[in-house]
């Protein structure tokens, strides 16, 4: 489950590069990254508790 969070947060961030340098779709770009990001923190965040 953890590399999963991982790999969406990668998809995510390559999306959200993509489309701020080459497409500019606005703010669902942005919208992505910021659930790309809480991605990776809530993984971080589980990971600590362990």
């Amino acid at each position: 489950m953890g590399n999963l969070l991982y790999f969406i947060a990668i998809v995510l961030v390559i999306m959200w590069l993509l489309g701020f340098f080459v497409f500019h779709l606005g703010t669902l770009i942005h919208w992505l990254l910021i659930i790309a990001v809480i991605a990776v923190l809530m993984k971080i965040i589980r990971w600590g508790a362990k």
